[in-house]
């Protein structure tokens, strides 16, 4: 039913103003004080111009939606006609008073459609102008409860349509905050998506670009001499298999961690650090890269644990810096090139230097260059997420180098990556 009257606005107009049409018509015909103190209906008689003026006064309601301010000063008019009218009849002054119900009606709907400070001022305009007129044309004595209940119905008029219009505001204002909040909640959702599918991405294209670049290689090499040294191919064979083992423990891992709990029991490998950086500079050895490595980390404070002891985010990230440099390394400067790592703290940050010679690189296919690959840019992205930095770019001479810099107090904090 509500919905059937917010859909036609106009049948709910024209349905009220033939009530108050009635309405009037029906208080123009009741005698209000009988033989008995009690109201008569049908006492009086109605006469043409009490029918004309309740019509028109009702009709201009059909409009009050569009033009409720001109609609208020139509019925107010006729309303003051009345008055008017009925003091130079011999019907008696009340005669034609429910005509006022109109200007009421036409009052409340300025009052709930318009905001607080015109429905005040447009409200004491209406009622001084109708309280004036039944005071100099209504009933005497002056304080008749007739003159007074205009007063009142038009006073009630102002106050109910504030009322309805301040409390549609309200919930107006819930309906608001609630649909924010919820817009709030999905672009919220939809951030932290976007962040787990890039971590994951960085994770994989770490792991993956690692092992795959040492397979290719000593894939190259086998093939090169399998007729000539098939003791060396057969040695670079059996690194590409420990290196593809490598990769496929290390994506289980990863690819487990986005399993729900109760799928399958998650991995319990340790996520790679520091301290198996030996393993991983071991494989580029063996596929001839030459790799120096200076580890210091005895200036991390000793309130994290035992000397040398680095948060979980940033000894990861470390790691994978390493990783993807000698990767870098590995696939743009050749197995002949020289890289030297350097991790060291100092000054409450961590810092990760990687230099290659670029001996054997081509001189438009430096380390550098970032091509389609995103190696660099993961690096970026993860000096970041802990507050670091990371700086890049071609050597003086020859070569590449790269420098993360990983603070320890924004590792300490940040959410634990694997």
């Amino acid at each position: 039913m509500r919905r059937w009257l917010r859909a036609h606005p106009l049948a709910v107009d024209a349905l009220l103003a033939a009530v108050v049409f009635v309405a009037i018509l029906l208080g123009a015909a009741t005698e209000p004080h009988g033989p008995d103190g009690k109201p008569r209906f049908g006492e009086r008689e109605v006469g043409a111009a009490s029918v004309v003026l309740a019509a028109l006064a009702s009709a201009a309601l059909l409009l009050r939606r569009r033009a409720p301010l001109r609609v208020l000063c139509v019925t107010t008019l006729v309303a003051t006609l009345a008055l008017v009218l009925d003091a130079r009849s011999d019907a008696g002054a009340e005669h034609l008073a429910p005509v006022f119900l109109a200007a009421a009606v036409s009052l409340y709907t300025v009052a709930n459609r318009t905001d607080r400070a015109t429905s005040l001022r447009v409200g004491a305009w209406t009622v001084g102008v109708l309280t004036v007129g039944t005071l100099l044309f209504g009933p005497r004595p002056w304080y008749m409860q007739e003159n007074l209940g205009m007063l009142a119905w038009t006073g009630l008029a102002v106050a109910a349509g504030d009322a309805v219009r301040s409390r549609r505001a309200f919930v107006d204002a819930i309906r608001e905050r609630a649909e924010r909040a919820e817009r709030t909640r999905e672009e919220e959702a939809r951030h932290r998506v976007a962040e787990e599918r890039m971590r994951i991405a960085r994770e994989l294209h770490d792991v993956v670009a690692h092992h795959i670049a040492l397979v290719n290689v000593q894939a190259g090499v086998a093939s090169h001499v399998m007729e000539s040294r098939p003791d060396q191919a057969k040695q670079a064979l059996s690194q590409v298999r420990e290196a593809s083992r490598h990769a496929l423990g290390e994506l289980q891992a990863t690819v487990g961690l986005l399993r729900q709990s109760g799928e399958s029991r998650a991995p319990t490998e340790p996520t790679p650090g520091l301290d198996v950086l030996g393993d991983l500079v071991d494989g580029f050895r063996r596929a001839g890269l030459h790799v120096d490595v200076e580890l210091d980390l005895a200036e991390v404070p000793a309130s994290r644990g035992e000397s040398g002891t680095l948060p979980s985010a940033v000894d990861l990230t470390a790691y994978r810096v390493v990783q993807e440099a000698l990767t870098n390394v590995q696939k743009h400067a050749g197995t002949g090139a020289r890289a030297e790592v350097r991790i060291a703290a100092a000054d409450g940050a961590v810092e990760v230097t990687v230099e290659d010679d670029g001996a054997g690189a081509p001189a438009t296919a430096g380390a550098g260059e970032e091509g389609g690959g995103h190696g660099l840019v993961g690096m970026r992205e993860r000096a970041a997420a802990l507050g670091g930095s990371c700086r890049t770019g071609p050597l003086p001479h020859t070569g590449f180098r790269i420098h993360v810099r990983l603070p320890l107090e924004g590792g300490a904090h940040a959410p634990e990556v694997h």
